[in-house]
């Protein structure tokens, strides 16, 4: 039985930090956040929002463009690093918003949990929700999978300058419009690691930044080794002399904590795909440069980090081969329009991907390109920590979806906040009431309770 994605919705908070006026107050470069983190603008909450709201307007939009009903809906998971209590999963939260919509107990046959593995965990929610659908357990219902998250650093840290919010929907069932997942080839890389992690209690992450991204790409590429070796096992795809796993990925979806590393994340992949071919002869005599090799032959993450002349000769070595024609042209066709809208939102952790997947399809069929038959390639990354590389196929019926995204209507209009606006916002200086802006049909965090019977409960509302 197939499964895939039938829909995709998105919602993004209308306030926003402007790139360039947050590198002035914080004397940097603007070009360090532009041209190489890739952020020009940063999302941020409103006062009266939270994960948990974000998720609820999300699927709303959801159910309303494609008329559903809660009884269409079997399942509805939840998965953010960003959660708020230890014990209620999130997705209750958001069931209990939706029915001051659709009316009370109108979701009670609905399962689902709150999922959490750093970015990762919306990639495991889909795989998990669309294997309820191959077993036959959905009895012709959907699943709703939503990857919601405000991703938020400390003041004066290295990451702040890749913070975002958001949530992003995607509406599962037997009959895709837009993709089909590739059955039995979904690989996962797992191991025990502190490059990224929020200790209870603490608003903001522990972050280990050189550390982490080095994890990202290593991982992704044990992943990516394992879905090879699935995808040749099953007889999904079949390598001609001279060929590579990516040369049948027509396009490539890559985790986002800034745009500019899913391009990085792409040059690491395609250097080590091409390192045993021909063309990387080619390469090389191109770039006229020898690749370089740390000097410990083991490789460990800190033998390589501690290598500062590897290191500095690696990194113009990666700048020399992202310029060449060839990798252009593989950046250009595959990877580059999911990257528009990480530009324009900033990081959302799980929900970056999958935010990345809804700009392919936007910007490329703004393009006029033929998306039917593509393979989609995800890569997805958690931190602590984990990678899943998975795919699917666009289907035929894509163009009855797509034709109507427009991520600027869909965000809607925008305030930019003032430096000292959003210091105040980040500092939770503010309550729910005081919020920045007063929006319509959509739902909001009321109040959080403070007494000791009660503490810690919050409450919402569907603002008409």
């Amino acid at each position: 039985m197939a499964a895939g994605i039938d829909d995709i919705a998105i919602y993004i908070p209308r306030l926003y930090v402007d790139a360039a006026d947050f590198a002035d107050g914080r004397g940097v470069d603007p070009a360090k956040l532009q041209k190489g983190l890739g952020v020009s603008q940063m999302a941020m909450v409103d006062t009266n929002q939270d994960p948990a709201c974000l998720a609820a307007n999300a699927c709303l939009r959801i159910m309303q463009k494609n008329k559903l009903s809660p009884e269409d809906i079997g399942r509805l998971y939840v998965s953010t690093e960003s959660s708020f209590d230890e014990s209620k999963a999130m997705n209750s939260y958001v069931v209990g918003m939706l029915e001051q919509v659709y009316g009370q107990g109108t979701f009670e046959h609905c399962g689902g949990v709150e999922t959490k593995f750093a970015c990762v965990s919306g990639s495991y929610a889909l795989y998990d929700n669309a294997n309820w659908i191959r077993a036959g357990e959905s009895d012709d219902k959907a699943a709703l999978v939503v990857v919601s998250d405000i991703a938020k650093y400390d003041m004066g840290s290295s990451g702040e300058m890749t913070q975002g919010a958001g949530a992003v929907v995607m509406l599962l069932n037997d009959n895709p419009r837009l993709l089909a997942f590739d059955p039995k080839v979904t690989a996962t890389s797992i191991k025990d690691e502190y490059d990224f992690y929020r200790p209870f209690g603490k608003e903001t992450p522990i972050v280990h930044g050189q550390y982490s991204n080095l994890l990202y790409l290593i991982q992704v590429r044990k992943a990516l080794d394992l879905y090879k070796e699935k995808s040749l096992n099953t007889g999904l795809i079949k390598l001609k002399p001279g060929e590579t796993i990516l040369d049948h990925i027509d396009y490539f979806n890559m985790h986002l904590p800034y745009s500019n590393m899913g391009k990085k994340a792409l040059a690491y992949m395609v250097r080590r795909e091409w390192r045993q071919l021909p063309r990387w002869n080619d390469i090389i005599k191109k770039i006229g440069v020898a690749e370089p090799t740390p000097k410990d032959p083991r490789g460990t993450i800190e033998s390589v980090l501690g290598d500062a002349e590897f290191m500095a000769k690696d990194h113009e070595f990666t700048k020399l081969f992202t310029e060449t024609s060839e990798f252009q042209e593989i950046y250009e066709t595959k990877l580059a329009s999911s990257l528009i809208a990480s530009k324009m939102i900033g990081n959302l952790y799980t929900a970056s991907l999958y935010l990345g997947f809804r700009s392919s399809l936007e910007f490329e069929y703004q393009k006029e390109m033929d998306l039917d038959g593509k393979r989609v390639g995800f890569g997805s990354y958690g931190s602590g920590s984990s990678a899943m590389v998975f795919s699917g196929v666009i289907m035929p019926e894509y163009a009855s979806v797509v034709k109507d995204m427009n991520l600027e209507s869909e965000i809607g209009p925008r305030r930019k906040l003032t430096l000292e606006e959003y210091e105040i916002i980040h500092e939770s200086k503010l309550a729910p009431e005081q919020s920045m802006l007063n929006p319509k049909k959509e739902f909001i965090l009321v109040d959080v309770k403070t007494d000791d019977e009660s503490r810690g409960e919050r409450r919402y509302a569907y603002n008409t």
